[in-house]
């Protein structure tokens, strides 16, 4: 497993549950510095990021991106995927796709959590599956083109009715046609939502292709409650060789929390 932290661009999600937040130079510098493997970058949009800026930046700390996250799409654009507006939906598409097509340069993946909306008043909950299958589909044959799969996260039940755990994911990526989406398990959301969290992971199996590494109360780890020895146990049961991704508050602040996950990292991986 590898280590890898988050970074984000959006000052409309400023204060939310992302580490760095001091720009994409001095933050890789720093996590290179920490030993980390990766980073996931949340950027409002794909105009943000310099490709080649990025690539060098990366290449002088000794990083890979792991992925880039669409969450600007609705948090900045107002754009999710089961809009009952078509014309919405198709911009909400075409931004992931935009996603992808920079990820894909780096052999990264990109990330669908927020954006995948919400059934409603208008938008009944098997139309909003629907329409949330539909983009999935044009996601992961997208992403396909670059050797990489598109990454689904199940939300809990506070910020979807979509797909809120493990088991709800697997069903809806066995529901299409694409083989090209995997599971981001992100226990913040799986400690609210599974009855238990390492037999969850085992269940997704294969289909799981990211992991938020992060405590129960959103905080980096050890700084909660979480239980991680099964967790760690059942990743190494499914062969897990991806990503822990810090997605974590910057508590009490970014370079610790940046350290305490590192030092979890070490001491969970390694023991």
């Amino acid at each position: 497993m590898k280590s890898c932290i988050t970074i984000s661009l959006v000052e409309e999600a400023r204060g939310g549950p992302f580490v760095l937040w001091d720009g994409l130079e001095k933050s890789i510098a720093f996590a290179g510095e920490l030993g980390y493997d990766a980073v996931e970058i949340f950027a409002p949009g794909t105009e943000a990021i310099d490709a080649d800026q990025l690539s060098t930046l990366l290449d002088k700390a000794g990083l890979k991106l792991a992925a880039l996250g669409t969450g600007a799409g609705w948090v900045k654009h107002k754009l999710q995927l089961a809009d009952a507006d078509a014309a919405k939906r198709e911009q909400a598409k075409k931004f992931v796709r935009d996603v992808i097509d920079l990820a894909g340069q780096f052999g990264a993946s990109a990330i669908i959590g927020s954006m995948q909306g919400r059934s409603d008043a208008v938008v009944d909950a098997p139309t909003a599956r629907k329409y949330l299958c539909e983009a999935l589909e044009d996601g992961g044959n997208h992403a396909a083109q670059y050797n990489v799969p598109l990454i689904y996260e199940p939300l809990n039940r506070y910020e979807t009715n979509q797909c809120c755990t493990v088991a709800d994911g697997v069903k809806l990526l066995d529901s299409l046609s694409t083989q090209n989406v995997t599971l981001l398990c992100d226990l913040f959301h799986m400690n609210i939502e599974e009855a238990d969290i390492a037999e969850a992971l085992i269940s997704g199996g294969d289909k799981v292709g990211h992991i938020h590494f992060v405590d129960s109360n959103r905080r980096p780890v050890g700084c909660g409650h979480m239980q991680y020895g099964r967790i760690i146990a059942a990743l190494r049961q499914i062969n897990y060789q991806g990503y822990l991704c810090a997605e974590a508050f910057a508590w009490p602040n970014p370079e610790e929390a940046a350290r305490q996950t590192m030092r979890a990292f070490k001491y969970w991986t390694q023991s």
